[in-house]
């Protein structure tokens, strides 16, 4: 992808980011609580990691961000004022979100599947546009999608389909783009690719993103900034090199752990002590 090769960010707009935050935050489903009195800033500009074992809460509180859930105390605030009281088209137009594995209606096209993503800039009579279409070249040619688009989603890989779904978010244009484990279920080299072109619309555009991951080795060679969670609460937040140490490793994961530097990037690496691999194999 042409696209992968890194570029220092654009001049920003003469406008302030738009500033994402949470305070007191209460979110859960029914009467089980899964995030609690939590509070935290996301850095504008960005991209900022949410770490955590299975059923800390990362995902919950990414669909917290995004008005998926309403807290039943505290608040999510963009730029001072309550998301849950801004009409859904308001926030649309600064805040996109990519769930966790995102359906498509059978037999839609790529370039379908990514016009939706305009949305958000719709009127009642407004009619597709140049700018709209312009919008949705750009989000093909960013993914490396613009060959696929006369294509139906379904016939596409789980990498291409992927890349897909980051174009449509991308056609939304927004300010800040929240992923909920963009990577899972594809293989290391798709992997990387999403990750990379994540970078380069952060470093080229100023898109403030948020991404939940699992994968604390590659959150910690593309994050700006990560956020640990462990029980629906926030343990660390700052640099990869401030919040991930054997300790935090320990409290967040429950494993224990050698943290050395990234030989490429110099962010940390963890190594999870095993019981099997503590000093090399005797049984050979």
């Amino acid at each position: 992808m042409a696209l992968l090769e890194k570029a220092p960010a654009l001049a920003g707009p003469a406008a302030p980011p738009h500033r994402l935050s949470a305070e007191g935050l209460r979110l859960g489903y029914g009467d089980r609580v899964i995030v609690d009195e939590l509070g935290l800033s996301i850095q504008p500009g960005r991209i900022t990691v949410l770490v955590g074992a299975n059923g800390c809460g990362k995902s919950t509180l990414l669909k917290g961000m995004a008005r998926l859930l309403t807290p039943s105390h505290g608040a999510v605030l963009l730029d001072g004022k309550s998301v849950h009281a801004t009409p859904s088209k308001e926030i649309a137009k600064v805040l996109g979100l990519l769930p966790q594995s995102p359906t498509a209606p059978e037999g839609i096209t790529v370039a379908d599947l990514v016009g939706r993503g305009r949305y958000p800039h719709q009127g009642w009579f407004r009619r597709w546009t140049a700018e709209d279409e312009a919008a949705v070249t750009d989000a093909l040619t960013a993914t490396g999608t613009l060959e696929l688009a006369d294509r139906p989603i379904d016939e596409m890989s789980g990498g291409q389909r992927q890349r897909v779904w980051i174009a449509m978010a991308l056609a939304q244009q927004t300010d800040l783009l929240l992923l909920d484990e963009p990577t899972t279920f594809l293989d290391l080299a798709h992997q990387i690719d999403v990750l990379d072109l994540l970078t380069d619309l952060n470093r080229r555009r100023g898109t403030t993103i948020v991404i939940v991951m699992h994968d604390l080795n590659l959150a910690c060679r593309y994050a700006d900034e990560l956020i640990a969670m462990c029980g629906g609460t926030l343990i660390a937040q700052g640099a990869p090199a401030q919040v991930i140490t054997a300790e935090t490793v320990r409290e967040v994961f429950g494993i224990e752990s050698v943290v050395i530097n990234d030989p490429l990037s110099g962010t940390p690496t963890v190594v999870p002590v095993g019981r099997h691999h503590c000093g090399g194999r005797t049984d050979r």
